[in-house]
């Protein structure tokens, strides 16, 4: 029987073999069929600790018995304060003392980030309404960014097939070279030059741009567009959706460059990957911007299920666990182990540029087929399904972001297939 699911990301009329997950335990996923998939790119980037974490689990349902939603426009909850609390205290800080103030619930990382633009623009219109400055409202980007699918997030992400259709509904911005080896400088030129023309705001994925192809830049560089946008008095954001909950080695990967951000969304490991659930952290002035006695001057953002109760649960669950566990012994332990192996792969003569921050890995597979629409990456996801592993290879390049449970044997395996991919898909000297 043909399933009537539409599927994100997903060509349907390539009939693709579509596996049926039934249960899920720390990396593993167990399928229909009854065999096991390693989940190594944590399901989409969202699974932390791993999979039905015991205490995630049980305080979901113990939320589910007692409030399940309600409305957040001028309501409030104990898990969703929780939950604001601990975020607060947990983010970048600035000499020690917390930065960003107020937290704004959504329920994706791209509504986080869209939550994050309206903010900055808001700002700046009510500065301007109040005479305090001028209207502003370009935003600038790094180039190969992602920030998301929705409209607003589509307009700061890169251009291409996978947004051609609705570039009607796209606005302008303006766009900053990516700070690669070697070009650095020149991406910080770009950067003063623009702030030069008095944008609203600077958007980045600190240290490390995701779907644009896992590239890597150093802390020095984040703390410096930092430190040009404070000289030039342009609010800058932090993209923290993928980047944040131990993903780069730290927290959150602003700490690396010691950057507080005047803005910053998070999601995906918010709840540790068990729900839905997304806020967006702002400095006290954004927040002030938008405080008045005038009704027509409130942030006007929401969604129905804002802050649910359930999913605001499950972050207070996920926040207690870094508080009181050893999360981040857990991921550098993860980290030496991916660090070792990747070093050995990289000696394979099929593959190239092997980088790392954290527990995220990634290696370019040397190919004629290279292309983000080639063959080569569904034929990869076959090729790794059949070892029983759950990879999503952007185009020639294989990445591994794991959960944090992932043992010694599981990365054993991942890496020994990756070394079987060099064989039977790289182009060899």
């Amino acid at each position: 029987m043909t399933s009537p699911v539409w599927h994100p990301f997903t060509q349907h009329g390539l009939n693709e073999p579509i596996p049926h997950v039934v249960r899920a335990q720390g990396a593993t996923l167990h399928l229909a069929d009854g065999s096991t998939l390693i989940d190594a790119i944590s399901s989409w980037w969202v699974t932390t600790h791993g999979h039905c974490h015991p205490r995630i689990a049980a305080a979901i349902a113990q939320q589910a018995s007692q409030l399940d939603q309600l409305i957040f426009a001028a309501y409030t909850h104990e898990p969703a304060e929780e939950v604001a609390r601990g975020l607060i205290a947990m983010a970048p800080r600035a000499d020690g003392q917390p930065a960003l103030a107020h937290v704004f619930y959504s329920d994706s990382g791209s509504t986080a980030v869209e939550v994050a633009l309206k903010m900055a623009l808001g700002y700046w219109h009510n500065l301007a309404l109040d005479g305090l400055a001028e209207a502003r409202s370009r935003i600038l980007v790094l180039d190969h960014s992602y920030h998301g699918d929705t409209i607003g997030t589509m307009s700061i992400g890169e251009r291409g097939v996978y947004n051609a259709a609705w570039q009607p509904l796209l606005f302008d911005v303006g766009t900053i070279p990516f700070p690669a080896p070697g070009h650095e400088q020149a991406c910080l030129a770009a950067l003063a030059a623009a702030c030069a023309e008095k944008p609203a705001a600077f958007i980045v994925e600190p240290l490390l741009l995701g779907a644009g192809g896992m590239l890597l830049y150093s802390p020095d560089i984040l703390r410096e567009m930092a430190a040009i946008c404070r000289r030039h008095d342009v609010l800058f954001i932090a993209d923290e959706v993928m980047t944040g909950w131990g993903r780069t080695g730290t927290l959150f990967a602003c700490e690396q460059a010691g950057v507080v951000p005047d803005i910053m969304a998070v999601a995906k490991g918010i709840t540790g990957g068990a729900i839905p659930l997304a806020a967006t952290l702002a400095t006290a002035p954004i927040f002030d911007a938008h405080l008045s006695t005038d009704r027509a001057r409130l942030f006007y953002h929401s969604s129905s299920y804002t802050a649910n109760a359930i999913a605001c649960a499950a972050a207070a669950a996920n926040l207690a666990i870094w508080r009181e566990e050893d999360v981040l012994g857990r991921i550098a332990t993860l980290a030496d182990g991916i660090a070792t192996r990747l070093g050995i792969l990289a000696a394979h003569p099929a593959f190239a540029n092997p980088r790392q921050l954290g527990t995220i890995a990634a290696i370019d597979l040397v190919a004629a087929d290279a292309g983000y629409l080639s063959d080569l990456a569904p034929r990869l996801r076959a090729f790794f399904l059949e070892r029983g592993l759950l990879l999503r290879p952007l185009g020639n390049t294989i990445y591994l972001m794991p959960p944090y449970c992932l043992d010694a044997d599981q990365l054993d395996r991942l890496f020994a297939a990756l070394a079987e991919a060099g064989d039977s898909f790289g182009m060899q000297p």
